[in-house]
């Protein structure tokens, strides 16, 4: 079975996931720059209601991916803080200025979370050679990339998407998100064959997701 993450930016959005049939929560904050390092607290307040995987996205602010030495050393401190808590994984980019992977300092903090898994997020979509970074990525040791295949949304950046299914060839999961809903779920699955997908399910403009949503795109993931 296709498995479903839902991004939530607040602790009733991740309860609806949970309730109905999200396998993952990623949590964040501030939607309005892409998600950003959750609050602690709320974070800790998360982990003790909800049973499923819960991911967190360790990133210091909006805006590039190219952090300097204190926005670095704070997503270090997150890493170190959250897995106290019993998270089960991480999710960030590191870029360079020229738009390429920082291996340095993404493996670095991949070497920090361990045993945690890490997903590689939608930094990947500014990448220049799309190809090489999926294999420089795969070389750090991400798990999973996080992608809308390099458009504003998996509609656009579906082609890009299932070329990159192809080329992980199984050694890392490539995720589809950005767009993601219930309306195209059927369309991404059958032109992309990804087995994880990626969803804020949110239908109205506010910050909480649907729990119909969550349910319509769950009940179309394929067997």
């Amino acid at each position: 079975m296709n498995k479903l993450e839902i991004a939530c930016f607040n602790l009733d959005s991740a309860l609806i996931a949970q309730e109905n049939g999200a396998n993952r929560v990623e949590l964040c904050a501030e939607m309005q720059v892409g998600g950003t390092t959750p609050d602690f607290e709320i974070t800790k307040q998360v982990r003790k209601l909800i049973t499923i995987d819960l991911n967190v996205m360790i990133r210091p602010r909006g805006g590039n991916f190219v952090y300097s030495d204190t926005e670095f050393q704070q997503m270090k401190n997150a890493i170190v803080q959250f897995k106290e808590i019993g998270v089960n994984g991480f999710v960030f980019g590191i870029l360079t200025e020229n738009n390429l992977i920082n291996t340095i300092q993404n493996t670095e903090l991949i070497e920090l979370a361990k045993p945690f898994p890490c997903t590689f997020h939608r930094a990947f979509d500014e990448v220049s050679d799309a190809f090489q970074s999926l294999e420089e990525i795969i070389e750090c040791g991400f798990q999973t990339i996080l992608t809308s295949g390099q458009k504003p949304n998996v509609m656009e950046g579906v082609n890009r998407l299932a070329e990159l299914v192809v080329k992980a060839k199984n050694r890392i999961s490539i995720m589809p998100g950005g767009g993601l809903r219930s309306t195209n779920i059927d369309f991404i699955q059958e032109k992309t064959k990804a087995t994880f997908y990626h969803s804020s399910a949110i239908t109205d403009g506010s910050e909480m997701a649907n729990p119909e949503e969550v349910k319509q795109l769950k009940s179309k993931l394929h067997v």
